[in-house]
Order: structure tokens, then C-alpha cells, then sequence
């Protein structure tokens, strides 16, 4: 029957079902084994991403690789010698890469500082500059073509000067007023001379500085500037000197050590299939902190170096304010042209000696050079009225730039970058901190890699900064300083005493001031308790006395030249009214104002002995009729 099987049939089934059930299980198992034998996808896949190198150095089954030198496992590893090599080769970039990413912000703020410092300089210096020449074209227009191209010298030498060039804000000025003083004694003192020869012209440049025609106003100047200037001068310095610390410290080398303790807590967790896990906090800290001992070591003078900072746009912008120097340079100008106008006959006696006298020519009477004085009163009134008109021309221009003229204010350059260093002032110590504070570490984990296993923490001893205490890191050796980071280390050192103590006008400008204050005083003094009842500031300062007129009496004294070439009284207080001189018909004014004063005098005199002796007459006629 069909449906009869036989005992031979059925066992035969019976066989081969179990034959097929063998295979399945057989291929089963084979799969699972399959799945659960060591692969390397994740290591090549970390490899490609993070372009490490060639995918071909990766094996795609770990094997066991005898000659690895720095991640040494006895397992199976998915790591070759050419693999550490390139590892090498990644955390130095890396390194770099992650030294830069946080300087970027300090670095970013430097630069942009620099630019915003030079802006506001160049702006200041075009603004003084332009108020330097408004002094000419407005008091002195005889001169002020002339003197255009001076002025534009001595301010284009003090932005070279601040720039760093090698020069001087000494040199500068006194260049100035040497350019200066031959358009001052052809123009004002004695304004018939024909056009001066070249020779004549270089022979009174020559022999401005001894014989001083502008008396101490030149130095003054020097003085004003200097500090300020210099202060400028240093802090573009110091920008440039933090953008080359942060240079260095970037490019730094490693050590072989350094690179071999990068690989082995970044990367030797890969050789063991291990690319999600990350390193202890304490681990990496003994890692950075070791390699990163000698940028470390900049900690104390970088401190320093926030410090000569701070310093600085306290100078600049502070106690000695660049505005204020710049703008003050016309003021000063024109007290040193108002001091040889005051010296004329004098300067005139000592050019004639020291350079002959140059051809005169007749020449016509200007209002901006000569004044006709008919009597003594009208020429006193004349130059009185003058002297007022040059003030009222002294405050017609602002005494600092408006908003429309400077692109940002100086003094708000200046604190916004000194509050933003500040926040830098521990960057150097605490740098390791800061790499190993983000993705590099577990800090939420439970475990965490710890050089050779994974961990639940890191049991070994954390050192903390600096290159002395490497002795005792567990990580890696640190043979010494880094020769390139202990010459920044010099360089940044003598930068910071330089800023402090640079040319030592610091004590000098205090004893100067001291000075100053001194002489001031007693100045004031002798004017409160002068003898006799005294002249006016206008009469004292005319200049017009020397010591062969006789006219050095207690009551009656005028300033002689010997006392011009001190400060005068008023010059001290900058506000009182200073006399303009022009340079007039010297001989026949003083003529008529000795000779108007002393015949007034007599007139005096003679007025009131008369009326003293009626006055005797009438008493005595009135006293004998009473006797009588």
C-alpha cells in the first residue's frame, strides 16, 4: 500500500532529518561565532574619521603584534608599529590644534587691540596736528605756509616714534624748533629782513640750541611728551610682544616622551577595541601638567607682563594723558614763540654776532608784524588789546577732539582691553586644567582609562604646575625647561622691567615736579609780598627794560632779560593772560614810552610839592593870626 512504510524507509528519513538538523545547528553556531570573534571596524572607523593615516595600517581582526612600543598589550591588539607612528604624528597636531583653539580668544582680543590702539593714535596725532597748524594760519599768518611742512615733520616723527622707530621724541621736537626758530626771527622779531639765505637759514638752526631763543618752553615740551609718548611706545610693544608669546607657546615641541604619554591616554584604549572610552581627570592632568611644564613656567611673568599692561594705559591714558600732551603742543608753541618775541633785541644782538647781518629791506607796516604807536598809552593799549586778541584765538578751538574726529576714544580702548587681560592674568596656569576640562576627559562615567586598564578611578598621585614638581609625576619624565620657552621667559622678563623702569623718568619726573612746585611757590610768594606798589602784568612783561635803562628800582621794577629767561610770574599760571609781541619799531616805541613816563613823573613831582608848600603856607598864616 501506498501508505506503508517500511522499517528501511523510515529509518533512512529519520537519518537524514537528523543530518539536516546537525548542518543547521552547525551553521548556526558558526554563526554566532562569527559574531562574537574580535573585529577592528570600530578602530578603522575612529582611524578614518579622526584621519589618522591610511586605512590599510589597520588590521580588520586584532593580532597579536609583538613590536608595538608604547601600547603594549598581552591580548590581541588592532594596533601596529606603523599605527603608533601615525598616532605620534596625530597628537602633536592635536596638541597644537587644542593650544590654539584656546588662545584664539586671547589672541583675537590682542590683535584687534592693536589695530583699535594705532587707530586711535593716528587719529589723535592728525587731530593735534591740524590743531598745531590752526596756531599759525590764526596768530602767526606771516609764517604759517612755512611753517605747515615742520609741524607736519614733528608729528609724522613722534607716529614713527610710538610705531618704534628708532628715534626719539627728543630728536623730534628739538628738530622742530630748529626748523622753527628761522621763521620766528625772520618773520616776527625782525620781519624787514629780505628772504634768508640757505646759508643764513642753517647757520640760525644751527645755533638755536645755544643760544635758546624759545628759553625752556622747547625742553617742556620734550618733557610733556616724552611720558606720554612713551608710555604709547611701550604698550604697542607689549601687544606685539603677547602676540609672539602666544606664537611660541602654540608651536612649542614635544618632547618624545610628551608624544608617547599622548598616545598611550588617547589612543592605546583603541587597540583594544576601547574608542568610546576616556581618560581620568587625575591621569590626563599628570599627562598635560608634564607636558606642558615649561609653557607652565611663563605663569610668573606673564603676571607680570598683565601687570606692566595694567601700567601702561594708566600712563597713557591716566596720569600722563597722550590726548591732552598731543593737544597741548600748540599752547606750548606759542609760549616758546612768545618767549623769543619778549627776546627780541636780545636774539637779534646774538644772531648779528654768531651769523653776520643778512640784507634788510624797507618794509610795509602790517598789522600782523608791526604796530605805530603815537604815544605810550596807545601803544600799551595796542598791545594789550593784541595780547587779549591772541587769547580770545588761544580757546577758539577745543581743547580735545569731538566724537566726529577720533573713531573711538582712547581712554574706552583702553579699559575695555585691560579689564578683558585681567581675565587672562592666570592663563599660563592654568592651562592643563583647561585642556582636559571638556571632551578629552570621563567626568560623569563610572569608569574611566587609566594607561593600561579601565578603571573606576585614578589611583595614582596627582602632581600639580610647574617644571619642579614633574619629579614626582607617575606619567612621564621631564628632562628640563624647554630651551625656546626659557629664552620667551628672558625675553618677556626684560620687557617687564623695561616697562617699569625704562630711561628712569619715572623718579626723575617726580623729582621734577617737586621742582616745579617749589619754585611755583615761591614765586607766589614774592609776588603777594612784593616791595613798593608795583607795576601791571602788562608793563612788567613789556620786555622793553634792560639793565642799562635803570629801571630795576624796588617800586618800580620791570622784568629784566635775565628774569625773561626764567618762568615769569604769569607764565606759570597757564590762564592769566600772556602779552603778544610783535616784534615793532623797537627803538623809537621804548624812546617814547621812557621818555612819556619820565616826563609824566616829573609832571608829578612838581604837582604835588607845589600843593605841599601852600598847604605849609596857609597853616602857618592861619595859626599866627590866632596868636596874634
Amino acid at each position: 500500500m501506498a501508505g506503508d512504510r517500511s522499517p528501511g524507509v523510515l529509518s533512512r528519513q529519520r537519518f537524514g532529518f537528523l543530518l539536516l538538523a546537525a548542518a543547521a545547528a552547525t551553521g548556526l553556531c558558526g554563526g554566532v561565532s562569527a559574531v562574537k570573534s574580535p573585529s577592528c571596524h570600530e578602530v578603522r572607523t575612529a582611524f578614518q574619521i579622526r584621519q589618522i593615516g591610511p586605512l590599510k595600517l589597520v588590521p580588520d581582526v586584532p593580532t597579536a603584534e609583538s613590536d608595538l612600543q608604547i601600547c603594549q598589550h598581552r591580548a590581541p591588539t588592532c594596533c601596529t608599529k606603523k599605527m603608533e607612528e601615525s598616532y605620534q604624528t596625530a597628537v602633536r597636531r592635536e596638541r597644537t590644534h587644542n593650544i590654539q583653539a584656546l588662545n584664539f580668544e586671547l589672541k583675537y582680543m590682542i590683535v584687534g587691540h592693536i589695530t583699535a590702539f594705532q587707530e586711535a593714535f593716528e587719529s589723535l596725532l592728525r587731530f593735534a596736528e591740524n590743531h598745531t597748524t590752526s596756531l599759525f594760519e590764526s596768530a602767526y599768518r606771516t609764517m604759517a605756509k612755512e611753517a605747515a611742512e615742520p609741524v607736519k615733520e614733528l608729528f609724522t616723527d613722534l607716529s614713527l616714534y610710538i610705531l618704534g622707530a628708532e628715534t626719539t621724541v627728543e630728536n623730534a621736537v628739538l628738530r622742530f624748533f630748529d626748523s622753527l626758530f628761522p621763521l620766528v626771527y625772520s618773520r616776527l622779531i625782525n620781519p624787514g629782513i629780505i628772504d634768508l639765505s640757505e646759508e643764513y637759514t642753517e647757520c640760525l638752526r644751527l645755533t638755536r640750541q645755544d643760544i635758546n631763543p624759545f628759553g625752556r618752553y622747547s625742553k617742556e615740551v620734550v618733557t610733556e611728551l616724552s611720558k606720554s609718548l612713551w608710555a604709547s611706545r611701550m604698550l604697542n610693544q607689549a601687544l606685539n610682544m603677547g602676540i609672539e608669546v602666544i606664537n611660541t607657546t602654540e608651536h612649542a615641541a614635544l618632547t618624545k616622551e610628551c608624544s608617547k604619554a599622548l598616545v598611550k591616554m588617547q589612543y592605546c584604549p583603541h587597540c583594544q577595541g576601547l574608542t568610546l572610552i576616556r581618560p581620568c581627570v587625575g591621569y590626563c592632568l599628570n599627562v598635560m601638567r608634564g607636558c606642558l611644564a615649561s609653557v607652565s613656567e611663563l605663569d610668573t611673568q606673564w603676571r607680570e607682563y598683565i601687570s606692566t599692561l595694567e601700567y601702561l594705559t594708566n600712563e597713557m591714558a591716566g596720569s600722563h594723558d597722550l590726548e591732552l600732551a598731543l593737544l597741548g603742543i600748540r599752547n606750548s608753541i606759542n609760549e616758546a614763540i612768545l618767549h623769543a618775541q619778549l627776546n627780541g633785541p636780545q636774539l637779534s644782538a646774538t644772531v648779528d654776532k654768531v651769523c653776520g647781518q643778512p640784507q634788510e629791506r624797507e618794509a610795509k607796516p602790517s598789522p600782523d608784524n608791526i604796530v605805530q604807536a603815537k604815544d605810550a598809552s596807545e601803544t600799551q593799549a595796542l598791545t594789550m588789546a593784541h595780547s587779549a586778541n591772541l587769547n580770545n584765538k588761544r580757546s577758539s578751538l577745543p581743547l580735545k577732539a569731538s566724537k566726529n574726529d577720533k573713531s573711538r576714544s582712547l581712554k574706552k580702548v583702553s579699559r575695555e582691553f585691560i579689564n578683558y587681560m585681567k581675565r587672562s592674568r592666570t592663563f599660563y596656569a592654568s592651562i592643563a586644567e583647561r585642556l582636559c576640562d571638556g571632551d578629552l576627559v570621563m567626568r560623569d562615567s563610572s569608569t574611566c582609562w587609566n594607561g593600561e586598564d579601565v578603571v573606576e578611578s585614578y589611583t595614582s598621585r596627582v602632581v600639580s604646575n610647574g617644571l619642579k614638581a614633574q619629579i614626582n609625576n607617575p606619567e612621564l619624565k621631564v628632562k628640563g625647561l624647554d630651551p625656546l620657552i626659557s629664552h620667551l621667559i628672558d625675553k618677556l622678563h626684560h620687557f617687564n622691567q623695561k616697562g617699569f623702569f625704562t630711561e628712569g623718568w619715572g623718579s626723575e619726573g617726580k623729582g621734577l615736579d617737586t621742582e616745579k612746585t617749589k619754585l611755583k611757590l615761591e614765586r607766589w610768594a614774592s609776588r603777594e609780598s612784593g616791595s613798593g606798589g608795583g607795576k601791571s602784568e602788562a608793563m612788567e612783561s613789556s620786555g622793553d627794560c634792560d639793565d642799562e635803562d635803570g629801571c630795576q628800582g624796588s617800586g618800580d621794577r620791570i622784568y629784566t632779560t635775565d628774569v625773561l629767561k626764567e618762568k615769569k610770574a604769569y607764565s606759570e599760571d597757564r590762564n592769566e593772560p600772556k602779552p603778544t609781541v610783535k616784534k615793532i619799531d623797537t627803538t623809537a616805541t621804548t624812546t617814547t614810552i621812557k621818555s612819556s613816563s619820565k616826563h609824566d613823573l616829573a609832571g608829578n613831582v612838581g604837582n604835588l610839592a607845589s600843593s605841599s608848600s601852600l598847604f605849609i603856607v596857609t597853616a602857618l598864616a592861619i595859626l599866627w593870626h590866632c596868636l596874634s
